[in-house]
């Protein structure tokens, strides 16, 4: 059995045991809950809180080094990074507004008294434009401080890029690195069968029918936001940019699409991606070769939603306000991290327990969320390599209408 069904098996059997005890046997639940539903949880969500900082780290500066020099990427390059950046804070905004409005988190009963937190105030928008640059960058480690790590891994990744060769031995370092992080964020995931049950079993179980509610109302905000931005601002892309018809592209990039959402991963569908792109909408090999493996790291709008959409429902469930500041910290924390969000499956919780640490919410809310998590992976999944491949038949258009341009102009001069 792989690890999705495991995970959803996990997810029903933890509904139903926490159903079933909740309403025939509170009293043995709140044993079980003790010693078996709540360290299961506990245990996996430690797991992934003790990955934050080195996945952060390492993934950061390989992605921003793996842009190359600047000054050869050229044209092609700022094209690529500026759209994926604009398309990661579009969508991470449109699923803010949605779960804002539609407020799943605020649809149900929960019991947060056991969570151990308390809102602080929020720092002024110039008092965390300035905490973005450590003075002490081991410190903003030890502390978790995530947007200090996120700017001194960029630093780190220019510098690298900079000095080429120079450091061609750290960067293969940090690579080494950055696979064995990979490998305990894989192995992690292998857990996350029994960590759902735990969660779920104990979330259902002390909150009965009403946290089931809200949670289900939760997926239907974050596939909403989903379709949304795949239509609007990837269809949108294709007919205003490149000049073609949408349904065309979502009709060629269709057997990428299905594998994504079958895989979870951008990473393993990175070679069918991009052979979809070259056949069936006909993007050259140069453009594609650079443009979807490279949006494999830093494009990651499906997990962006998901981010945005988490974070409300959980600051809702808590009964937090999120102020305009702290709002504005989640979208630059999510974009800047999807810039390290590797293509595996389950990463996105680790950068969603990223977020949450930014804003000062509890990173215990993901077990709200987690159990149908791995159903909405699959989906964004399948959004995250659409917008590589937009992307890419973008730009393909663009320098074709150039050279055709360019090649007009010469023949009138000759």
């Amino acid at each position: 059995m792989n690890l999705t069904k495991k995970i959803i098996l996990g997810l029903v059997l933890g509904a139903v045991v926490g159903i079933t005890l909740n309403i025939y046997s509170p009293s043995l639940f709140t044993q079980l809950d003790t010693y078996l539903f709540g360290p299961l949880g506990t245990i996996f969500i430690n797991l992934i809180k003790l990955l934050v900082v080195p996945i952060v780290l390492f993934s950061i500066i390989l992605g921003v080094a793996g842009l190359g020099d600047p000054k050869k990427l050229g044209s092609i390059g700022l094209k690529t990074v500026t759209y994926f950046l604009i398309t990661t804070a579009l969508a991470i905004m449109l699923a803010m507004v949605l779960a804002t409005v539609i407020s799943p988190g605020t649809k149900g009963e929960f019991d947060t008294s056991n969570a151990e937190f308390s809102a602080n105030e929020a720092p002024s928008i110039a008092e965390t434009l300035l905490g973005i640059i450590p003075s002490n960058p081991f410190e903003a480690m030890v502390n978790g401080d995530m947007l200090q790590i996120i700017f001194f891994s960029a630093l780190i990744g220019f510098a690298l890029t900079a000095l080429g060769k120079k450091t061609e031995g750290i960067v293969k370092l940090i690579e080494q690195a950055n696979e064995v992080v990979m490998f305990l964020v894989l192995w992690v995931m292998k857990l996350a069968p029994y960590g759902t049950f735990g969660l779920i079993a104990s979330a259902v179980g002390s909150q009965g029918f009403d946290a089931m509610k809200a949670m289900g109302l939760y997926m239907i905000v974050v596939v909403l936001a989903l379709i949304i931005h795949t239509i609007v601002v990837y269809g949108g892309s294709i007919l205003l940019v490149a000049k073609k018809n949408p349904l065309w592209f979502f009709k060629g990039f269709a057997p990428a699409m299905t594998l994504g959402f079958s895989t979870s991963s951008s990473n393993a569908t990175l070679p069918v991606s991009m052979e979809t792109a070259q056949d069936n909408l006909g993007v050259r090999k140069e453009i594609s070769s650079f443009v979807q493996p490279l949006g494999a790291t830093i494009n990651m709008d499906g997990t962006a939603i998901m981010q945005g959409v988490a974070t409300i429902f959980i600051a809702q469930v808590y009964d937090v306000n999120l102020s305009i500041t702290a709002l504005i910290t989640v979208v630059i924390t999510a974009v800047l991290a999807s810039i390290g969000t590797a293509g595996v499956p389950g990463v996105g919780l680790i950068m969603l327990a990223m977020v949450l640490t930014s804003v000062n919410l509890p990173v215990e809310g993901i077990g709200l969320i987690l159990g149908i998590d791995r159903l909405l992976d699959m989906a964004r999944t399948s959004v995250n390599i659409t917008g590589d491949a937009a992307c890419a038949v973008m730009i393909d258009q663009q320098e074709k209408r150039k050279a055709a341009k360019a090649s007009s102009s010469d023949t009138i001069e000759a």
